[in-house]
Order: C-alpha cells, then structure tokens, then sequence
C-alpha cells in the first residue's frame, strides 16, 4: 500500500487548523452578553456601573460605549479633568476624567442604574471626545 500521500494529507490539516484557530479566537474577543438585546445608553447620559464607579457616556457604537468616568477627587496637575455641577453625582463637587477616556461593553450597563443626563453646558464642552479618531 502507497503511504506517500499521508505528509500533503497532514499538510492540508495544519493549514486548516492554523486558518480556523484566528477566527475562533476573535470570537471570544466579541464583549460578553446575557440573553436579549443589548442594552441601549445614549450620549450625555450619566450611569453608576455594576462597580459603582459613576461615568458619562460620550459615544455608542455596535456593542462598545466610550464613556469617561466621574472621580471625587480633584487633581491639579492633570489638564484633562473638568469640573462638573455640584449634585451631578453625589452631594459633594465629581470631576470628568476627560483625559482617561476609555471603551466598555454595552454590557456593563445590564447591571448599571442610569442617574440621568449630564448638564447640556458640560455636554457642549466634552461631547467631542465621544468621536473615535
């Protein structure tokens, strides 16, 4: 019995192999969901999440919110924190951490509760972060 086709039979597997394994992998890359649609925040609005950390959402995009979130504590050495309306989040004075921009799955917000929506004077100043570039 001729064998000499067995090394192009294992060459055609590893390729096979090496072509599925990327795909596979970006599928577990996708943000992870529970059952229904995914949740819907909107742009300018304030959300506590599921660990208690305060942000506002600057954009949605399929299933990622860009948000910046909301700190207590004021630092003056960075340029990129803005100061917010006292009562936006809590009694005390909260600060947008404009320069810490970052990307969460709408998921995050299954579990959030929704605090409402940002000063419209404080969206015209940081709106334009919500944009990709």
């Amino acid at each position: 019995m001729d064998t000499s086709w067995w090394p192009a039979v294992a060459a055609v597997v590893v390729v096979v192999l090496l072509v599925l394994v990327p795909r596979r992998a970006r599928h577990v890359a996708q943000p992870p969901h529970g059952p229904g649609p995914p949740p819907r925040p909107q742009p300018g609005e304030l959300w506590f999440l599921e660990n208690g950390q305060p942000c506002l959402v600057l954009g949605v995009r399929s299933h990622w919110a860009r948000i910046a979130r909301i700190t207590g504590k004021y630092d003056d050495r960075r340029s990129g924190v803005i100061p917010l309306p006292p009562g936006v989040v809590g009694a005390r004075g909260a600060f947008l951490e404009a320069d810490r921009v970052t990307e969460v799955s709408v998921w995050e917000f299954a579990r959030a509760r929704r605090l409402g929506v940002v000063d419209p004077a404080v969206w015209d100043e940081v709106k334009g972060l919500g944009s990709s570039g």
